[in-house]
Formats: structure tokens, sequence, C-alpha cells
């Protein structure tokens, strides 16, 4: 097993390669990253045009993975994603085709365009990593992400997702809008051809999921376990909040600081981490009350609130040493 020390420069050389491509926005391609090497899902959520498909793009080329992109629309059925039992005459057998969900990174691009019954197609692969389509049972290739996108400014033929569906994406991000020497830097890079043509493998597959079971081992005293399920239980008691974050946001959190302490070369997580990482991976699993909406209260400044109540950890960790 390498050192913490080579697995954060293992994962610098891809966010750095990344960076070529999505200029001036480091914190949420760092972000994209602890979901990869955490085994998990990715919704980006801003306005067109800013890179969200070209970010999913060069995070497939950077690691060696195969990639399929799938274009919700209105009209897109179930079977456009998971695949399709075909009747084949020569053998008198049904013959699978499988769908684009069969790929190791998978965008799902206006995620939120696709009927209820369409983004239903994507729970079981997003919580199991496998599908079933005629009563077959099939496993979805290892590592397995969804990387999906949505326009949060146009209603008109969109479906908010469920919540069951927005608790499966590990982390929310956005991009934003660049800055003006950024947006600069877009325009002389993009002057004669794409910048995403220049991107080179990283790493191999095999790879990234020898990281993503390295991972796991990073130490995370009590303490530091405690501050995550306060902060979670505290999203269940707040008079703002309709719906808290599950267990399962609570394990996001977990394991993003696991990453996050992982790329920044220590063996152990500390309070920052989780102070870091809350507001990307709880933000969007947490449903205000409408009397909170009405008055312009969001999910995030309630977690900023939180984050300023709950009692960090004090005193040194213990037992975290860099290996």
């Amino acid at each position: 097993m390498q050192s913490v020390q080579d697995l954060a420069t293992a994962v610098q050389r891809v966010i750095n390669n990344v960076e070529k491509v999505i200029v001036g926005k480091a914190e949420s391609v760092a972000f994209s990253l602890i979901a990869v090497i955490c085994n998990g899902h990715v919704l980006i959520e801003d306005v067109p045009g800013v890179g969200k498909t070209v970010l999913t793009k060069a995070i497939a080329k950077s690691i060696g993975c195969s990639f399929k992109r799938i274009q919700f629309t209105p009209d897109l059925l179930p079977s456009d994603v998971t695949g399709v039992s075909v009747y084949n005459q020569k053998t008198g057998n049904f013959e699978f085709r499988a769908g684009p969900i069969l790929s190791q990174i998978v965008l799902a691009d206006e995620i939120n365009r696709a009927t209820p019954k369409t983004q239903s197609a994507l729970l079981e692969a997003m919580e199991e990593t496998q599908i079933t389509v005629d009563g077959v049972t099939y496993s979805l290739p290892t590592p397995f992400m969804v990387m999906a996108t949505q326009n949060p400014i146009e209603y008109e033929g969109t479906f908010p997702l469920p919540e069951a569906q927005l608790d499966r994406f590990m982390m929310n991000i956005t991009l934003g809008y660049p800055k003006t020497q950024d947006e600069m830097n877009i325009l002389d890079t993009h002057q004669f051809h794409h910048p995403l043509e220049d991107i080179e493998q990283i790493m191999r597959a095999e790879e990234l999921v020898r990281i993503q079971q390295q991972v796991r081992s990073i130490h995370v005293d009590p303490s530091i376990r405690e501050y995550i399920v306060s902060i979670a239980g505290a999203t269940r008691t707040h008079g703002n909040i309709y719906l808290g974050a599950s267990p399962r946001g609570s394990l996001a959190l977990f394991r993003a600081s696991q990453a996050l302490a992982a790329i920044r070369g220590r063996g152990y997580v500390i309070p920052d981490d989780v102070k870091l990482l809350a507001k990307a991976t709880l933000a969007h699993r947490l449903i205000v009350t409408p009397a909170a909406r009405v008055r312009g209260i969001t999910s995030a400044a309630i977690l900023d609130e939180i984050l300023q109540t709950v009692p960090v950890p004090g005193g040194t960790v213990v037992g975290g040493k860099g290996r």
C-alpha cells in the first residue's frame, strides 16, 4: 500500500490536469475528485455554459475510465438508460443490449428534464451498483459513479429531483462564473482548439480503485465522529428544516472528510475538514420549511448557523500520524 503522501501526490496530479480545462475553480475540482475517490456521485447545479459537462469529461479522461453521456429529456425512457432485452430470431433467445448506465463514469446531463419514472432508473444503480432489467440483475463496472448536471434557473419543462434521488448524491457542487482574469485565460486557451483535446490520462482505473480502498483507512477520532453526527443531528431538530440530513448524509460527510485529509497528505481527519465539506455533502439533503423559504432562508445558511453552534472537538486528534 502506498503512503498517504504518495496518494496525495497522485490525486493532486489529476486535479492539476483537470484544472488545465476548468480554470480558476480549484475548490470545485477538488470536491469532484473527493467524490471520485470516495466512490460517490456528484450533482453539479449551475447555470449553462460554466463548464459542468467539460468537468465531467476531463475527470473521466484523466483517470482512464470509460465514459458515457445521457442527455435527459422528457421523452427519455428507463430502458434508454439501463438497456433492453431484444429477441434474437436466430437463437430464439432474448439478448440484453446494455444501456449507457453500464459505464464507469456516467454523465446524466440536465437530469431534471426527465420524468420521475426515468429518473428512478438511476436509483438502484446509484445505491447498489447494479441494475435489474426483465428480472435479471447486472452488476455495474468498478469504479462506478454518476455525475449529474442541472440548471437551477430554468423551471419550464423540468421535474424537481425527489428527495430519495437527491440523497444518493454524495456531493452537490457549483462552479459559478469565472473571475475576469480567469475568463481571459479561457479565451486564450480556446482560441485554436478546445483544451479538453490535450487532457492526458494521469491514472489508471485500477489505481483509482486502490486509492478508494486506501482512503477508508484514514483515521477518524471518536470525537470527530461525534462531531459529524452532532451536525447531522442538529439539522433534524432545527426549526426551519422540515427534513434533516439522513444517516447516508452523515456517512457522506465522514467519507469525504477522510478523502480531504488524504489529498492534503494527512493520515487523520481534523474538524476543519468536516467544516469545509459540510455544506457540499449535506445542504442538498435538507428541505427548508415553507415559512423559512418565504423569508429567503436557505439550507446553506442554516448549515452555517449549525456549524457555529455545534461544539468543535478540542485538543489534539489522538492516533493521527500521516503514513
